[in-house]
């Protein structure tokens, strides 16, 4: 299905796009599930691809990150193999590149790929092999695509430095940046304060998940304790903030975490549709209730992303148009969030300024 931007004939598909923050474990092809669940013996809840899609669609509709998680345990069950792990890292990209995206990054927890014997190190080699294979095959159909791995630690586990250490040594094949998921809230980044050292001696970009399921307290910690360069979703910065309304005016006084948010250009890696499902934001779980356009207003770097294409039955240009359709954006809106996209993406200066180039390219021709 294509989606166009409101009001002209144009599809948000062709438009180039970045994607910042996309889980390889929330974006797997239902029948690609199928077909590996078959080979591994392993049950499922729906064994036709349109019915296991829309079983993933509906138990994420909770309105709870934790209930929202546990639809993982279905697709973990079938990444525990290199060849199942390059299949699905593989398609992930072309997945992606058919959207319009033109620089990605995948992120991804290899501690949860380990139960049939493979080695951190092995898992991590699988889904750069997947990646490999995506993007030459790309560049041989006359397209360019950038992907890199962003290798997660599980912030409930004690497993942070090890994986700290696998990310840097993956950091000339693949891995570009350290994120840390799962559970957030009673979970804070200074659990992993080893493994935050480690990376900032090393210079190498971190993000952190936080403000999604707890509050600013998860974000100070993120900025202070993981030296974060972007936030995981981090829509609930609006806590540290007072908005006044009158008639038509508003004026909106800034905490010193918001501030230091707004004032370092701190990237927050939005996801609409799951932010909806997880109870991110506003009680009634309509986009209209989502931060985002205040955050866009008052000049916050906000991006677009997806987070779990599977769970939340998306795609970047579906976020794109429904944000477009609920808050009256135009072409100069979504190229501002693929700007900002490309500021905040951990590539090479001179990588950004050829994906920068891409994108108001790609748009001046519509």
């Amino acid at each position: 299905m294509s989606h166009t931007l409101p009001g002209t004939d144009i599809a948000i598909e062709s438009l180039p796009k970045i994607s910042l923050h996309d889980h390889l474990d929330g974006g797997l092809r239902p029948q690609t599930i199928i077909d590996l669940a078959g080979e591994e013996g392993i049950e499922l809840p729906e064994t036709d691809a349109e019915a296991l899609g829309k079983w993933f669609a509906d138990q994420s509709n909770s309105g709870s990150l934790v209930e929202y998680l546990k639809t993982f345990d279905v697709t973990t069950s079938v990444m525990q193999t290199s060849a199942g792990l390059t299949r699905i890292a593989r398609e992930f990209v072309e997945d992606l590149h058919s959207d319009g995206v033109i620089c990605g990054e995948i992120r991804w927890a290899p501690e949860q790929h380990l139960r049939k014997g493979l080695s951190l190190d092995d898992a991590v080699s699988a889904v750069q092999a997947g990646i490999d294979e995506a993007v030459s095959a790309i560049e041989a159909g006359g397209s360019t695509i950038w992907i890199g791995q962003l290798i997660s630690a599980m912030r409930q586990a004690d497993n942070g430095l090890d994986i700290a250490t696998l990310a840097l040594r993956h950091r000339d094949s693949g891995a570009v940046g350290f994120d840390i998921a799962g559970p957030e809230a009673g979970f804070p980044p200074s659990r992993l304060q080893e493994a935050f050292d480690l990376l900032a001696s090393e210079f190498f970009p971190v993000t952190v998940h936080a403000g999604e399921a707890d509050g600013i307290e998860s974000i100070r910690s993120a900025l202070i304790d993981g030296r974060a360069l972007r936030l995981g979703h981090g829509v609930r910065i609006v806590e540290d903030m007072n908005v006044h309304e009158d008639g038509e005016a508003m004026t909106v006084e800034l905490g010193s975490v918001a501030t230091w948010v707004l004032d370092r250009g701190i990237a927050l890696e939005t996801s609409p549709s799951s932010n909806l499902q997880t109870g991110a934001i506003g009680a009634e779980r309509v986009l209209a209730e989502h931060p985002f356009d205040l955050l866009y207003r008052l000049g916050y770097s906000v991006t677009v992303n997806t987070d779990n294409r599977l769970m939340s039955n998306t795609t970047l240009s579906k976020e794109l148009s429904l944000l477009a359709e609920t808050f009256g954006y135009d072409a100069d809106d979504l190229l501002a969030f693929q700007i900002n996209a490309a500021h905040a993406a951990f590539v090479s200066r001179a990588d950004k300024d050829d994906i920068i180039d891409t994108l108001i390219s790609g748009f001046e021709k519509i």
